[in-house]
């Protein structure tokens, strides 16, 4: 807590009224201008004055989600469904969401099968949970877990070879690092490994987004998944807020949110893994009502639905444009598997 925001007397600390709901505007605020960081900072401070209000702890699983830190936004989540925390079944959604992210199906299926078991779902959330459920079934079958951990800070060699870091939990790491640190002395490897042939696609948006973070203001060459492109990361949009993306989901949320919001998220779910993957290119060749047909389709599949001609009159689409974005979309889902 800083300074001004206490007083003291007699060698007491006296708290400002009403301290962890100005801890918990401010975390919001800051939230609003994509300062996760400085988000959580606020928010985790306003739950040690104040351990038991729901908005902060809400407050606190979303900055840590956009954050990227998913495993602990996870634990806040499971800690307040341990501690009756909040609407139980909002922070059930909460808590599935991010299980989705962290693609740990296993888990999900556990959790919804309890649901059911013990008869907590309500009756208009009851087909949504069953379908994700089964989508659950499915890809936990078809993919291992991939847990994402937080990353224990190290020091770092000045000479580093990022082409060593093999595992997405090293890259993850040391993308972490690099963010906290002055990068000045790693610029030149890091324009090495962006603009190489070889590498982590996955790793390489990591890279991108560090130098977002520190404001890099100097033109990069990317190369990636077979496309070059040269950009300023400072000019670049937030990888999770590129206005394409957005407009995609604006087509589909218009279609199913509603109507289907667990379908929804799973496909809004796939959209971001891919999107992560290409960053900074973007989907084209087809109109966002392409790909929008296009990603629901993947996912009936994925579920076992077939609803081709629903789809095409649904999105009004040709067929022969909806399979041909598809089989990109099943290329691009086996490289981003692999990558993830």
């Amino acid at each position: 807590m800083k300074k001004r925001d206490r007083k003291k007397l007699n060698d007491k600390v006296i708290l400002f009224p009403d301290l962890e709901k100005r801890l918990l505007e401010k975390g919001l605020e800051k939230m609003q201008q994509k300062r996760f960081r400085e988000a959580v900072e606020h928010l985790e401070e306003a739950k040690r004055l104040d351990p038991e209000n729901s908005d902060i702890y809400i407050g606190l699983v979303l900055a840590y989600f956009e954050w990227g830190s998913l495993q602990k936004a996870k634990e806040i989540a499971a800690d307040m469904l341990q501690k009756g925390i909040g609407e139980y079944i909002q922070i059930i959604d909460l808590y599935l969401m991010i299980l989705v992210q962290l693609h740990q199906y296993d888990e999900i299926v556990a959790t919804i099968e309890i649901l059911l078991e013990e008869k907590e779902i309500p009756t208009e959330k009851y087909e949504s949970f069953t379908r994700m459920l089964e989508f659950s079934r499915r890809m936990a079958k078809e993919k291992p877990e991939i847990e994402y951990e937080e990353a224990a800070m190290e020091e770092l060699d000045k000479d580093i070879d990022l082409f060593a870091f093999k595992t997405q939990q090293e890259q993850m790491n040391l993308a972490a690092q690099l963010a906290e640190r002055n990068i000045r002395s790693y610029i030149a490897e890091i324009n090495t490994y962006l603009h190489s042939e070889e590498g982590s696609p996955f790793f390489k948006t990591m890279l991108l987004n560090v130098l977002i973070e520190h404001e890099y203001d100097k033109e990069v060459l990317i190369e990636k998944l077979g496309r070059k492109l040269s950009v300023i990361p400072v000019q670049l949009p937030p990888v999770h807020k590129q206005p394409e993306i957005e407009s995609l989901l604006r087509v589909l949320s218009r279609q199913i949110e509603h109507e289907d919001p667990i379908l929804f998220e799973n496909i809004k779910s796939l959209i971001s893994r891919h999107s992560f993957i290409l960053y900074p290119f973007k989907l084209d060749t087809y109109e966002e009502k392409v790909w929008a047909a296009a990603y629901h389709t993947l996912i009936a599949e994925y579920l076992g639905l077939s609803m081709g001609e629903d789809l095409i009159l649904l999105y009004d689409v040709k067929m022969e444009e909806l399979k041909d974005a598809l089989a990109e979309l099943k290329q691009l889902e086996e490289i981003s598997s692999s990558d993830f």
